[in-house]
């Protein structure tokens, strides 16, 4: 936890291009964009809004963003919005909340010095916490029986990777991670292609080939957690391919998480991690009580500790998602006591927060209940005992969300308010669990890189550490080639390979992911779906060779055809790209006689309200519509008769809900004839994960290598 008075200034919240933000209700990032074209269509939809009475469809749009709106109302009681309106000026825009009550009033940040700005950071900060740190020496032996009548098993995998590794074996491995001398295997397994990368150039001869598992009780588990992990011995189909290699230490890249195997994955990590805590934490107290026991004339000398006690570090979307990982560790643990639990539900849990059936299933998977992305949370294990809110230093386990982490640890832009950087807690991190990573790319990336570059450092103060029983691989600065790293995502992005391959566990490391039958037939409606593939020499020079491509060969088409060009939705996933389409139709001659309308994450209530409704009245005869837009809202669009991508969405389920959702339902309020809508797609090579999800598997390399660059599916 950050230490009292610590502020959080010079960390951005999110990044206002790209992936990285949710939606705000005002826009205060930069100038605004503004020309003459803009400004005439903004006057006139002004005019239509105030004077020109609405259509009963237009009513229900102004009815669904109202609800919208209330929504948003009484974001003031958020303690952090105070922070972060106190730091408007140093970041991007602010996050819009969805379900906040309004019973506090924010003032403006001008209206504050520094000092009440510190002293009202610490008084507001919901998980602050103001507790010293623990000597490790001063913990207790445990009187679980298992703690003293365990025997260290050499077949473990917890004893082979952390405890008593074979020096030999690790230093022959870490030295081929530095000369990036890998093996690299493939095997299907209960359906599932899995992809495993390995230190050496034969190592894949040497290592025991990847297996299934069918029950827990063939795993190396702590008695107590053996005992809550045997009430539901047999494992699924897909748990027998992960947990393997979860408590085999292996880092592990799994594409497929779904709302269905959502719990299962949460059991999966928190049976692990509570695993990994208690023999870590048990083999400590143990011999603390036998040093104890010997005096200062024993010989004994354990290395049995890392610099710091934090050992697992879960990352997270929102507090919601931490609600239910903690409920997940509860119902393993079955503590007698947890303390600070009252607080804890206070602080996360939202039970008004609930999204009708009409929402898609993984929306209400992930924004239900208190959907806020500014967390952090320190959770420590004494006997049957769960304490939340514990000070960091003092913490077993860490839930936090990217921002709650990163303001933990302070920024750089802070040297002249004197505010150093504290990740010495992140020194001793051995596991590191990556949920719902899918939801993190749509807010902001480099928070994650930022807290991966800050794990495993060295620290910068002693923290009460005795360092004769630290490990010598701590000592050696190879912490970070014994960590595990575990990411579960809907699906795979060129962001998260990256995060997988920058791990350099010498256990090495394995990919999961499933084989794709493609959206493409599950639009759930007749049409024309056609595929048009751009060439580009390097993925640096994508970005222009894709809207060249755009304006060329999509967009004449529609001018040639005007009269028919309404209902026309572009969908541009990058905020950049969109900002960039959004400028060539606002300024070029070429497409003077398109209106258009525009609906980003930046667009408030009123802005979106009368984009959708001058789009469905065809006022507008084109609306350019972002991903995560659509990330965060789910709008239903209206009117909708072609849909082009200007580029393929991350999610595979964005496709199917907008270019069949959108279609049928026009062609269900008949301002479409059936099988009359048509789908534009544009990629290129360098969409290789897109497109199979899209297309499917078994498709999408004809599709990047074939010499023809259109493909056509109805």
């Amino acid at each position: 936890m950050a230490p009292k008075g610590k502020s959080f200034g010079g960390v951005k919240r999110r990044a206002p291009g790209g992936k990285g933000g949710k939606p705000v209700k005002k826009r205060t990032y930069g100038p605004k964009f503004h020309d003459a074209r803009l400004a005439e269509i903004d006057e006139s939809e002004s005019e239509v809004s105030e004077d020109a009475p609405l259509s009963d469809e237009d009513s229900e749009l102004e009815d669904d963003e109202d609800e919208s709106e209330d929504e948003d109302k009484g974001a003031s009681s958020k303690p952090y919005l105070t922070l972060m309106q106190s730091l408007a000026k140093e970041r991007g825009p602010q996050t819009k909340r969805r379900k906040l009550d309004s019973s506090s009033k924010m003032e403006p940040a001008d209206q504050q010095d520094s000092d009440d700005e510190v002293d009202a950071t610490a008084a507001e900060d919901l998980d602050l916490v103001e507790e010293p740190e623990e000597d490790p020496a001063d913990e207790l032996p445990d009187d679980d029986a298992d703690s003293d009548n365990e025997v260290p098993d050499d077949n473990d995998p917890f004893e082979s990777h952390f405890a008593h590794p074979d020096d030999a074996e690790v230093s022959k491995k870490l030295k081929s991670i530095q000369a990036k001398e890998l093996s690299t295997s493939q095997v299907e397994l209960n359906k599932l292609r899995l992809t495993r990368v390995l230190p050496g150039k034969d190592a894949g001869k040497t290592t025991r080939p990847l297996s299934t598992l069918s029950t827990t009780t063939d795993l190396k588990l702590k008695q107590r957690v053996g005992e809550a992990a045997s009430k539901r011995p047999t494992l699924d189909k897909l748990e027998q391919v992960l947990y393997p290699i979860t408590f085999g230490y292996s880092d592990l890249l799994f594409c497929g998480r779904t709302p269905k195997n959502a719990e299962s994955i949460r059991q999966m990590a928190s049976l692990h991690a509570i695993n990994h805590v208690y023999k870590t934490r048990d083999r400590v107290i143990k011999n603390n009580a036998k040093l104890a026991k010997e005096g200062e004339d024993t010989e004994f000398e354990p290395r049995d500790q890392g610099f710091t006690r934090p050992k697992v570090l879960m990352l997270l979307p929102t507090r919601q998602s931490a609600v239910k990982m903690v409920n997940t560790i509860c119902r393993i643990c079955e503590p007698d006591q947890q303390e600070h639990r009252k607080r804890f539900d206070e602080s996360y849990q939202d039970n008004d927060g609930k999204f009708t059936s009409d929402r898609p299933e993984d929306f209400r998977d992930l924004f239900e209940g208190n959907d806020d992305d500014m967390f952090r949370l320190g959770i420590k294990f004494t006997r049957k005992t769960i304490k939340y809110f514990s000070q960091f230093y003092n913490s077993d386990i860490l839930l936090a969300s990217p921002l709650g982490l990163r303001m933990a640890i302070g920024s750089d832009e802070n040297k002249d308010k004197k505010k150093k950087l504290d990740y010495d807690y992140l020194s001793s991190i051995e596991v590191v669990i990556v949920d719902q990573a899918d939801a993190l790319l749509m807010q902001n990336w480099e928070h994650i890189e930022f807290i991966f570059e800050h794990l495993n450092l060295q620290p910068k103060e002693a923290h009460g550490c005795d360092f004769s029983r630290v490990r010598e691989w701590y000592l050696e600065k190879q912490a970070a080639n014994y960590r595990q790293t575990l990411i579960f995502s809907a699906f795979n992005t060129p962001e998260l390979s990256e995060l997988h391959r920058s791990c350099e566990n010498w256990a090495g490391r394995v990919r999961v992911q499933p084989e794709y039958q493609g959206t493409i037939q599950e639009l759930g409606v007749k049409a024309k779906q056609t595929f048009s593939r751009f060439e580009t020499s390097s993925i640096a020079n994508e970005p222009d060779a894709r809207f060249e491509y755009f304006t060329s060969a999509i967009v004449p088409n529609l001018v040639k055809r005007i009269k028919d060009s309404h209902g026309t939705l572009i969908f541009v996933p990058s905020y950049l790209d969109f900002v960039r389409v959004r400028n060539y139709f606002a300024t070029n001659d070429a497409v003077a006689n398109l209106t258009f309308g525009t609906i980003s994450e930046y667009a408030d209530i009123p802005e979106a309200s009368r984009a959708r409704s001058h789009f469905l009245n065809g006022r507008h005869k084109v609306l350019l519509y972002t991903e995560r837009a659509h990330h965060f809202r789910r709008y239903m669009l209206n009117g909708v008769r072609r849909v082009i991508f200007y580029g393929l969405p991350d999610n595979p389920i964005f496709y199917r809900e907008i270019a069949g959702g959108y279609l049928a339902k026009s062609e269900q309020d008949a301002k479409l004839e059936p099988g009359a809508g048509t789908i534009r797609v544009v990629f290129s090579k360098y969409d290789l994960l897109k497109l199979e999800r899209v297309v499917g598997s078994k498709r999408v390399g004809k599709m990047i290598r074939d010499r023809g660059d259109t493909f056509d599916f109805v």
